[in-house]
């Protein structure tokens, strides 16, 4: 997964419009839709402050690979239940939103493996 695709999915995950996120950052709409097409490349100081923005570390956001995006869901699912039980905060209906979101993103998971698992056996069928 490129780094644009990561930021797409972080974004999306979070519930963002392009227009919230390109407001986050202070930039032009078409600005940061550039970014998350991958057409345009993204300096240091950029990537610093979309990670900010979406809350993960800069590291994670240029490592994101499938593992983390699980921990990533799984952090956000047991931050969510430690602030209902202790605190109150959020509430319930937003953590059982962001768990459907979850279980979407881990059913495109097992349809992207599918996929990729008829590829690799057409490759093997070819040669």
């Amino acid at each position: 997964m490129e780094v644009y695709e990561k930021i797409k999915f972080l974004r999306k995950f979070k519930g963002w419009s392009q227009e919230e996120m390109a407001e986050k950052l202070q930039m032009a709409l078409n600005g940061y839709a550039k970014i998350e097409q991958g057409k345009v490349d993204i300096n240091l100081s950029r990537l610093k402050q979309i990670s900010e923005a979406l809350g993960v570390e800069l590291a994670q956001l240029v490592g994101l690979n499938e593992k983390n995006v699980f921990n990533f869901i799984e952090n956000f699912q047991h931050e969510c239940i430690f602030q209902q039980s202790h605190h109150n905060v959020i509430e319930q209906t937003t953590c059982k939103h962001e768990l459907e979101k979850a279980h979407l993103i881990i059913e495109q998971k097992d349809k992207e493996i599918a996929y990729l698992k008829d590829i690799i056996e057409l490759i093997k069928n070819k040669a």
